[in-house]
């Protein structure tokens, strides 16, 4: 269902089709298509956020707003809180929204409202763009009228009214008066299943392929399930990629089961659609009636809420499986709602803060780069780290604002450093989606004042391996602003090295499980062969996740430029990175940030004098590469 959210300011090009009609025109134009004919017919104007600024009659006197579910005016409110309020209108809203974002004219948009006294208007709306002189998009101009009296008899508007105009299913509402006759029919000893069915990563294909593939989707999917059902089950659409059937006539539940592993196979098989090959899952929750519930919108919201179980599974196991409800999801699902609602304001109360956690140069022993980690300060929680909250951002799309604060607050502290330090940033593959990446790294560095010299940009194989031609466009982009880009967890995926061919890094980190593995057969072997990789195609390579002396010693040897743990320091907030700018001792470990060890002078904020830059030892493989610069 569309929200607020969804309503960003869109482009100001002017559509073709767009035409740009004074008020004294749009009038006689619609009279004379006949399409005025009722005096409580009304005309609209919004402004440039589809926020509505007038509304009068046909005969341009002011009106009541009769028709409004509060009797409040309407002025001042968007279209989607006038009409995607009402979940009835979610299809329909979603079916004209390409038309809206595309700032294109649109016709028979008919959707509903709820009069204070409880009865329903079926309204259609008819709508043109408006634009300045000089193409700026301004708002749009058209007429809304009331059609309750002739739905009854339009078989059309009948059949709209109950079913999914995009695949034809039943919708929500539809599935409801089914699921309720179902159960008033429910036998003794017999039991009724409601299976919710979500779609993995759908919102990727939308986004990375476009709405066309997206739509056909999900009309492929649609199909594949209306030929799993019997005569006498039903299936609907009740949410953008989120299907329900119900069931009847079972003899026992996990006959629910058999059948949700056939749909998840029948799912998988691969679809051609457009030129790409797919081949998705699917998610889902399974209620049984009369265990679960008797009450239709309870059944549904308790299959709901064990496919969305299943979905935030923390290890993520039942992605493409499906899970029966129990009582204790509810509690659990309720706090993960509950959590993100908070997550969604942490941010403008000032909840988020960046810990810092430095990369110090193997030959110098200097602090070289310092990588930004979140932190949330929750009220009640207390401190809630990023593996407690990251992937629901992702999911929520959350990921994309906080992740512009991330980049703009790490280079504003930057600023405050030598400048031969630099700042690591970790990039979401949500971030890349977006389309807004780019922009944000450059808002970042202006404001800041940050050279981009100084940005290390952070990504793991799974920005690549999603759409790897747009992610490699961005890249490419973001290397041109002066930025660093560095593969973050190299060797844990399939495609390290021919990724490491398709662009130029600038540094490649080890992933931790590499240097835990240290003492496992072939593990020194593994670091050599990466820091010997590293070195020929003169990368940087770090070593993250050293905990031990033993573990530092054999990097060290091994030919890793950088390192990175809990050996040389924890995360630390901003106000202790001037501690952490000591060379770190030979021969001692987790020393106190803020007591420097026995001999070192009080940390300097300049830079280390060049000539222990020159110090730098001889990589394996290129003796000469790194000498004489600091990494």
């Amino acid at each position: 269902m569309l929200s607020s959210t969804d309503n960003p300011r869109l482009p100001t090009q002017k559509s073709a089709e767009a035409v740009d009609l004074s008020a004294s025109e749009i009038l006689p134009l619609e009279k004379q298509q006949g399409n005025c004919s009722a005096a409580s017919d009304v005309v609209w104007e919004t402004d440039a956020d589809l926020r509505m600024v007038s509304r009068r009659n046909i005969d341009d006197r002011e009106i009541r707003d009769e028709w409004t579910n509060s009797g409040q005016d309407l002025i001042g409110k968007t279209a989607l809180e006038m009409i995607g309020a009402d979940p009835a209108n979610a299809h329909a809203l979603a079916a004209h929204w390409a038309d809206l974002l595309a700032r294109k004219p649109f016709r028979g948009f008919v959707h509903r409202t709820v009069k204070p006294d409880g009865s329903i208007v079926w309204l259609e709306a008819n709508g043109d763009p408006m634009f300045s002189q000089d193409g700026a998009f301004l708002g749009y101009r058209g007429i809304t009228r009331d059609i309750t009296h002739r739905r009854a008899d339009d078989p059309q508007i009948a059949f709209l009214a109950a079913h999914d105009p995009l695949t034809g299913l039943p919708n929500r509402e539809l599935f409801l008066r089914v699921l309720e006759q179902a159960l008033a029919e429910l036998r003794p000893g017999t039991f009724l299943a409601v299976l919710i069915l979500d779609l993995d990563n759908f919102r990727v294909i939308n986004e990375a392929m476009g709405h066309s593939v997206g739509d056909d989707l999900l009309r492929a999917v649609s199909q594949r399930l209306s030929a799993c059902i019997r005569h006498r089950d039903t299936v609907a659409r009740v949410d953008g990629d989120e299907f329900a059937i119900v069931q009847v006539d079972l003899e026992r539940p996990d006959e629910a089961a058999a059948f949700a592993e056939r749909i998840s196979q029948t799912i998988y098989e691969p679809y051609q659609i457009r030129g790409h090959f797919l081949m998705p899952t699917a998610t889902m929750g399974i209620a049984v009636a009369p265990g679960n519930g008797v009450d239709a919108a309870q059944l549904l919201r308790n299959a709901d809420i064990a496919q969305r179980s299943a979905k935030h599974s923390l290890n993520r196991e039942c992605r493409g499986g499906w899970r029966f409800y129990e009582p204790e999801m509810g509690a659990r699902v309720e706090e993960r709602n509950t959590l993100e609602t908070e997550l969604r304001h942490a941010l403008v109360r000032g909840e988020l803060e960046l810990y810092y956690q430095p990369f110090y140069n193997v030959a110098t022993r200097n602090a070289c780069a310092f990588e930004a980690l979140l932190r949330w300060h929750h009220p009640t929680r207390g401190m809630v780290l990023p593996d407690q909250f990251i992937s629901m951002a992702e999911e929520t799309g959350l990921i994309v604002p906080i992740g512009e604060w991330i980049l703009l607050e790490a280079c504003r502290e930057a600023m405050k450093w030598p400048s031969h330090i630099s700042v690591s940033v970790n990039l979401s593959p949500v971030q890349f989606r977006s389309g807004s990446l780019v922009d944000s790294v450059k808002n970042a560095l202006r404001e800041s004042g940050l050279q981009g010299s100084r940005l290390e940009l952070e990504i793991t194989e799974s920005v690549l391996m999603q759409d790897s031609d747009v992610s490699f466009a961005a890249l490419h982009r973001l290397r041109a602003l002066g930025c660093r880009i560095s593969m973050d967890d190299f060797g844990t995926g399939y495609s390290s090295l021919s990724y490491l061919r398709r662009f130029p890094f600038d540094k490649i980190k080890i992933d931790r499980s590499f240097i835990q593995d240290l003492n496992r057969y072939g593990g020194t072997e593994i670091i050599h062969a990466i820091a010997t990789l590293g070195a020929s195609l003169r990368l940087a390579t770090t070593a993250e996740g050293v905990e031990t002396k033993e573990q530092f010693s054999i990097v060290r040897a091994e030919g890793c430029t950088e390192v990175q743990g809990y050996l040389f320091s924890e995360p630390r907030p901003a106000k202790d990175l001037p501690a952490l700018l000591h060379p770190f001792p030979e021969d001692s470990f987790f020393w106190l940030p803020d007591c420097p060890p026995p001999g070192v002078a009080p940390p300097s904020m300049a830079p280390p004098d060049p000539a222990a830059e020159s110090l730098l030892v001889d990589v394996p493989g290129d003796s000469d590469v790194f000498r004489g610069e600091a990494i």
